[in-house]
């Protein structure tokens, strides 16, 4: 071929589409995949590159092939991003523009060897070398200095310590495993002849509407059955004993159902089974995403639906004389976890568990009623299903990483906040934020990239947790939530209370924690009206030399909704003119709120630290222009002061630190390139909040004349650094 510039640019189609090719799952051998994509980006490009030619002879123009040659490339790497070339599209032109350069530089290097060809060519092999490296490695952790590690020094804590063994560590039952299912699934054997039990398929057509046209016809043909015939598949790991023992049920995400996602939670299913609890690890891959199109939450109650039918399941076999798995079960302890959009579905199954019907085709008929004590969901979507769900009477967690690229921002605090307790027994919910944590790593067979290739080599992976460091945390945190929930061992509590109680067991990185039993008093939420001065039940609310003071809907990084109200309260002294006083945040408690409090109970409110940059809303437009050229401030390590007055004008004081360290905001960088997280993410940290819990016997001790059954004004006095800004929420009182 004479036109060697259509030579090195076919080679950048190679790549390109051989990269998408192989990449692209269909069930096919992925170099199959790639032969094939690499042929039809050949077959473009020759096709527009030959149809450009004969348009410039058409012209009577001079044939112009390096031109055609550029351009053809230009055309069919266009036509790739639009069928799906998952990097933003100013990078991906970027990157093509570049390639394309390269190839020039080449061609005119091949056509004459002098100054200016060596140099061009030489200054586009750098930057393309650039680009594969920093493609190719894992990235860096820029915020690495800024907040200084957890539990890396002993911190001095007036919380009462708690004696509990490791609820991660493994338990002293032997664990057998083995699988269920319909015996259907025409691509797995443990789920055709190698189950140990059969089920009965379910038919789920009036759940998933959405089970038609293509999504219908290619996954029938890859599974083997329909909507109109679900398997009940399942693996157990199974605690050896009489029993009965309680039953968890775990299930996955959506992630490409061509790559199995029920085996990933073996470590979690373990850990339980040797504890004593029975756990199933549900398969629901057929309902999740494939090249042939993905549900977009459509399939939501199905997945909920679904794991009511294996409760089911289970409760025939457990009532069934004679058979294998008989009063093996404690059908009164059953817990429910679930990742990403099993996360979201485990919330819905509970909700649907003591209905009558399907809510939304009522020609489908519920009976289930479980005994469904906790429910756990891991990096959950709570927007997939077009219902907002409301729990009620049940126990609840939700773990969340920062550095989820899936799912970018902690959706399981607004099931969490939107719970109530309508009863009297004893309850309770909780929240772990973990920094470093992704979105995969919760399941051992996703792995530590959140995106498939090619979107994943722009990850930044360095700053991650190791795999089994963060399971090492997920085991932590759920083994206690299921010890609470399913054994009625209370003291696993104090995990969530003050997360420092479990340390020792935990990888050393921030956990912001959130908590509340639901014995828990309100005394201010900033929900029931736009008016900053009160709370609820007439409570008052006033400040002193506050440099900020507001209350709003916290955002999420993407500029989405946290679904939560908080008041934001900011002071500077280092841009105060006006007063030496010390900026104070004043509540006083109305008569209702002025119960009878005992030593017992505890002081409790969420807070996390706000952006101290907020506080140049005080600025005027030239401080704010002169303000560029200054060094910008520390981020300070907050601290301040709880002041509590009771109605014989006796106070009690501490500091916040005396409890738990307020931690710095928590920043990440989720790309490579900075300029990418803006547009593929977010913002670069989203406030989250912290539920710390003073307890009145320590106030007390302070100062025996101070009565907290006669509590009347809760005073914040910001009186440990020169300037700041903190987020306040969820302030009340939990009886002992």
């Amino acid at each position: 071929m004479k036109n060697n510039l259509l030579l090195f640019i076919l080679v950048l189609t190679i790549i390109f589409y051989g990269i998408t090719g192989y990449h692209f799952l269909t069930g096919w051998h992925p170099l199959v995949m790639m032969c094939i994509a690499i042929i039809i980006g050949l077959l473009i490009n020759l096709t527009i590159y030959g149809l450009l030619n004969l348009i410039g002879r058409a012209l009577g123009t001079i044939p112009l092939k390096s031109t055609t040659a550029v351009l053809s490339t230009v055309a069919v790497l266009t036509i790739l991003k639009y069928f799906g070339f998952g990097w933003p599209t100013l990078f991906y032109s970027a990157i093509i523009a570049l390639g394309i350069v390269f190839c020039i530089a080449l061609y005119r290097y091949q056509l004459k060897r002098n100054a200016f060809s060596s140099l061009f060519l030489f200054i586009t092999f750098i930057a393309v070398g650039y680009v594969f490296y920093a493609l190719s490695n894992d990235g860096t952790d820029p915020y690495e200095k800024e907040t200084p590690l957890a539990f890396a020094e002993e911190v001095r804590s007036l919380l009462p310590e708690v004696s509990i063994n490791n609820p991660a560590a493994e338990g002293s039952y032997t664990v057998k495993t083995f699988t269920y299912g319909s015996g259907t699934d025409e691509q797995r054997e443990e789920f055709s002849s190698g189950v140990k039990f059969k089920t009965n398929t379910v038919d789920g057509s009036l759940l998933i509407p959405d089970w038609k046209d293509k999504k219908k016809k290619w996954r029938e043909q890859y599974w083997g059955f329909g909507a109109k015939n679900f398997p009940l598949n399942g693996r157990v790991y199974m605690p050896e004993g009489d029993g009965p023992f309680p039953l968890t049920l775990i299930v996955h995400g959506n992630h490409s159902m061509i790559d199995y996602s029920d085996d990933g939670y073996g470590y979690l299913g373990s850990l339980l089974a040797s504890r004593g609890i029975i756990a199933v690890s549900v398969d629901e891959n057929f309902l999740n995403g494939h090249w042939s199109g993905d549900f977009r939450g459509k399939e939501m109650p199905a997945r909920a639906w679904l794991l009511l039918k294996h409760l089911e399941q289970w409760r025939n076999w457990n009532g069934e004389v004679g058979h294998e798995l008989s009063n093996k079960v404690d059908m009164d302890n059953i817990m429910l976890v679930g990742h990403s959009r099993g996360g979201e579905a485990v919330s819905i199954a509970a909700a649907y568990n003591p209905l009558p019907y399907f809510p939304d085709q009522a020609k489908e008929k519920f009976n289930f009623n479980f005994n469904i004590k906790g429910v756990v969901a891991l990096a959950p979507t709570d927007y997939r299903y077009d219902r907002k769900i409301v729990l009620k009477n049940i126990n609840f967690l939700s773990l969340q990483g920062s550095y989820d690229a899936d799912e970018v921002s902690f959706w399981g605090m607004r099931p969490y906040r939107r719970l109530q307790y309508t009863d009297s027994i004893s309850r309770f919910k909780a929240g772990v934020y973990i920094h470093h944590a992704n979105h995969g790593q919760f399941n051992s067979t996703w792995g530590n990239s959140d995106f498939g290739a090619p979107s994943k080599w722009l990850l930044n992976l360095q700053p991650l947790l190791k795999e089994e460091e963060q399971q090492e945390a997920t085991k932590v945190f759920i083994s206690a939530f299921a010890e609470a929930s399913l054994k009625n061992n209370q003291e696993y509590r104090s995990i969530f209370r003050n997360v420092a109680s479990a340390k020792k067991w935990l990888p050393v990185e921030h956990y912001l924690t959130s908590f509340e039993a639901s014995n828990f008093h309100t005394i201010a939420d900033f929900e029931e009206d736009i008016d900053i001065t009160t709370a609820k039940d007439s409570t008052q609310i006033s400040t002193t030399n506050m440099a900020l003071w507001k209350e709003q809907n916290l955002p999420t990084r993407d500029k989405g909704s946290q679904e939560n109200n908080a008041v934001i309260l900011g002071w500077d002294y280092e841009n105060s003119h006006l007063s030496t006083d010390k900026a104070v945040y004043d509540i006083k408690l109305s008569k209702q709120d002025s119960l009878p409090i005992s030593a017992n109970a505890s002081l409790q409110f969420t807070l996390g630290a706000g952006d101290h940059e907020w506080l140049d809303v005080n600025l005027t437009e030239e401080q704010k222009e002169a303000k560029k050229n200054d060094e910008p401030r520390e981020v300070p390590q907050l601290d301040f002061t709880i002041k509590l007055t009771d109605e014989f004008g006796q106070t009690s004081a501490l500091k916040v630190s005396d409890i738990n360290g307020i931690t710095k905001p928590l920043k990440t960088r989720f790309t490579k390139f900075k300029f990418l997280d803006k547009d593929m993410i977010g913002d670069d940290w989203e406030v989250q909040l912290q539920t710390y819990h003073f307890p009145m016997e320590v106030f007390t001790s302070k100062n025996p004349e101070f009565k907290s059954d006669r509590l009347q004004k809760i005073s914040f006095i910001f009186d440990q650094t020169d300037y700041g800004v903190v987020v306040l929420d969820e302030l009340g009182i939990e009886w002992e």
